[in-house]
């Protein structure tokens, strides 16, 4: 076993929130898997992204950077991800996932040698054409776990060369619209629900959650319950095929999420530019490969996921998920504004017992604080939002990287905005 590198594992999920997993409390069984998995993992009971929807949360955990540095103001990647640091030390990288925000239309292939974002177009015309026309026909949003499953084992089986490896599988099955496959769809709804149904209900929810009534909102619950289930069995099937392989145990595996979803807790569903636990509340698990286990409650940000893995090639990192400190600790999340011309800045910071929030108003400059009466911590928001400001206004040229050849970028461009459509994002 290559104990002084070993290969890295991340496994995410598209808005999975802790606390609707067995592990974390949950009532209901939707997590097997993950629950096992946690008595072989240091899981972390206060976790928190460091934003809360897709475009800021996952370039975030991948570059171990708060979202200004990360990307740029057109959501670019302006930050080296830790799979290019990997793929300097020797790793073979590679990753799948299906979502159209972190795609290489958006720079996220760089550093890794193979990358599926599951976008045809821009590929052979004619294969994706018929792509998008089956897609189309079996109404598929994105690309279900089983076959993230088979893509990623696929690569792992045609490595020849013996060097360590780092893999990052993203799974969207939890994100809207929930429509379970099979046998999922009648696991906690009581009737079986239509593609066509799930999609409106969920797009409701979003565009008037007034409008959703008790029944309603249960109704979404079950339906994102039975995604979690989905996704945790084949969590299951490919920890399974890890093990099958040997490399289980010679291998450092994380599984978190990028952020939660939300169901009305606030006033709004789905996951837009807040900060509510619901939506920066995440499952973290961090398995060695002697299988050690401990509950950690030390407060721990997915921005420690890229020093923690650094950390095995030698880097010191100011906090490291594989020795935590026993302390009370700080961590900080951050959100632009609704949309691309907000003046809005939302931050927050989060202890093991406390939460501030904050706005900043990014014309004016002032700051309304919408929690937390303790004077401590506002003045530490603060502060941190004071740093954040100067950071923010010193990379005028963050997002500028080239961004490829521009018939590539047109044909992916309309794939990605059919597929954010299908996803509730338009």
């Amino acid at each position: 076993m290559r104990k002084d590198r070993p290969n890295v594992v991340l496994l995410t999920a598209d808005a999975l929130r802790a606390d609707h997993l067995g592990c974390y409390g949950y009532h209901r069984d939707t997590s097997p898997v993950l629950d096992a998995f946690a008595d072989e993992s240091l899981r972390f009971t206060n976790a928190y992204s460091a934003s809360s929807h897709t475009r800021e949360a996952v370039p975030a955990l991948l570059t171990g950077e708060f979202p200004d540095i990360a990307i740029g103001s057109d959501y670019r990647l302006a930050s080296d991800t830790v799979a290019s640091t990997l793929s300097e030390a020797g790793y073979a990288t590679a990753g799948f996932h299906s979502n159209p925000f972190v795609s290489r239309a958006y720079g996220f292939d760089r550093g890794f040698d193979t990358f599926d974002d599951d976008l045809h177009l821009g590929q052979h015309k004619l294969i994706a054409l018929a792509q998008r026309a089956l897609d189309k026909l079996r109404n598929r949003h994105y690309a279900r776990a089983d076959e993230i499953n088979e893509r990623s084992l696929a690569w792992l089986d045609a490595q020849t060369v013996d060097e360590p490896f780092f893999l990052w599988n993203h799974y969207m099955d939890t994100h809207g619209p929930y429509e379970p496959p099979g046998e999922y769809a009648t696991l906690y709804a009581d009737r079986e629900v239509s593609g066509r149904e799930a999609q409106s209900l969920y797009q409701r929810a979003i565009d008037d959650p007034e409008s959703i009534t008790e029944s309603e909102r249960e109704l979404l619950i079950d339906l994102y319950d039975a995604e979690i289930r989905y996704n945790d069995e084949h969590l299951g099937a490919f920890l399974d095929a890890l093990r099958d392989r040997l490399l289980l145990d010679e291998s450092i595996v994380i599984v978190s999420a990028d952020h939660g979803d939300a169901f009305g807790e606030h006033g709004y569903y789905e996951h837009p530019r807040y900060l509510h636990d619901e939506i920066t509340h995440v499952p973290l698990f961090v398995r060695l490969p002697d299988g050690s286990s401990e509950t950690v409650e030390t407060p721990a940000s997915t921005l420690d996921i890229v020093a923690t893995i650094e950390g095995i090639l030698g880097d010191e990192p100011a906090f490291s998920l594989l020795q935590p400190p026993d302390e009370d600790r700080q961590v900080f999340s951050q959100a632009r504004g609704e949309d691309e011309h907000s003046h809005l800045r939302r931050y927050a910071l989060r202890t093991r017992e406390e939460t501030c929030f904050c706005e900043r108003d990014t014309d004016t400059g002032a700051i309304e604080h919408t929690a937390s009466t303790d004077p401590s911590l506002r003045s530490t928001l603060e502060a941190h939002v004071e740093e954040r400001v100067r950071v923010e206004n010193g990379t005028g040229g963050a997002g500028e990287e080239d961004g490829g050849d521009a018939d590539e970028d047109d044909a992916v461009g309309e794939e990605i905005e059919q597929r954010l459509d299908a996803l509730g994002y338009k």
